[in-house]
């Protein structure tokens, strides 16, 4: 049951890695349940308040990445229509990774502008907003997906130094 969870957990937490650039995946949820199938080996335990504090993250995050974007978005004035297309971009830009999920949402963005025909200037404003929401998000989104890394490497080296001293001190 050990090697399942462990393996089980380093797949999650490599889902939830790709879920940080991916959007379709739920990339700081799936991290989390990986620290947790990790968690419940025996060959690491994570403090339970590491895990009150990566579930609560993992949480306001994948809500924060609903609102970030927008709240850029309307910030500079983009019409909904442009952070409709901007998402649209985005998928678009799943195609063509990894330039592609970067350049995708701009350029959505600017061209839902152009449609509703607002000026070439607000366009690039607007999809800048739209840029600029999308990469605050997928920074966070990153951040969260290497600390649950981090998380499970700290308590699994300190666990073992723990043993390792042990062991020789007897």
């Amino acid at each position: 049951m050990d090697y399942f969870l462990i393996i089980l957990g380093g797949l999650l937490l490599l889902t939830g890695l790709v879920g940080a650039v991916m959007p379709i995946i739920p990339g700081p949820p799936i991290s989390f349940f990986g620290v947790l199938a990790i968690h419940f080996s025996s060959w690491v335990e994570v403090p339970t308040k590491w895990l009150w504090i990566l579930g609560i993250a993992a949480l306001v995050i994948t809500i924060l990445d609903y609102i970030i974007p927008s709240y850029f978005s309307k910030k500079y004035g983009a019409h909904w229509f442009s952070s409709l297309l901007a998402f649209a971009g985005m998928l678009v830009g799943l195609l063509f990774p990894p330039l592609g999920l970067i350049i995708g949402p701009f350029i959505g963005a600017l061209i839902g502008e152009i449609i509703i025909g607002r000026a070439f200037e607000q366009g690039i404003k607007s999809a800048w907003a739209t840029f600029l929401g999308f990469i605050f998000s997928t920074m966070l989104k990153l951040m969260y997906a290497f600390i649950a890394i981090v998380i499970i490497v700290k308590f699994r080296v300190d666990e073992s130094v723990v043993v390792a001293a042990l062991s020789h001190a007897g």
